[in-house]
């Protein structure tokens, strides 16, 4: 998978930021109000949205550099994981995602295809297939029930 990106977020065709282009965006969201968390995930597929949360959510940070530095953290704990950064607004008295966006992205990225196919009483149903985690080997993931 060769040449597979990622492309999650804002800013997915951009060139990776640098760490003062992230600390720039972390001051935005921060000045707007909204709370900023650090997620990662080793699974890279569209339909995981569960990402694994890097501490609670930084609802008191008053300046970007105590979350530049959780984030370098984050890197250090987790350096082939996909790491994002989240900012929420509270003002609509719900979460609700304002910005979202990759920091970090494995030094080799192992993709995931789709493969669909047709189901019964439905028009088309999706499955998927996955590299292994550092062994190049596909496992096949089957589609919920609800489309068997």
């Amino acid at each position: 998978m060769g040449n597979f990106v990622l492309r999650h977020g804002a800013f997915s065709y951009l060139p990776p930021l640098t760490d003062e282009e992230i600390k720039k965006q972390i001051a935005y969201a921060l000045a707007n109000g909204w709370a900023v968390n650090i997620e990662f995930t080793y699974d890279p597929h569209p339909r995981n949205v569960y990402w694994e949360m890097w501490k609670i959510p930084f609802f008191d940070a008053k300046d970007s550099d105590t979350i530049l530095a959780e984030l370098e953290a984050c890197r250090r704990a987790n350096p082939d994981a996909y790491i994002r950064i989240n900012a929420y607004d509270r003002s609509y008295g719900k979460q609700t995602t304002r910005l979202s966006f990759l920091v970090q992205r494995p030094k080799e990225e192992r993709g995931f295809t789709l493969e669909r196919r047709w189901a019964r009483a439905l028009p088309s149903a999706t499955s998927s297939v996955r590299r292994s985690r550092g062994t190049g080997v596909r496992e096949h993931v089957p589609p919920s029930p609800a489309y068997s």
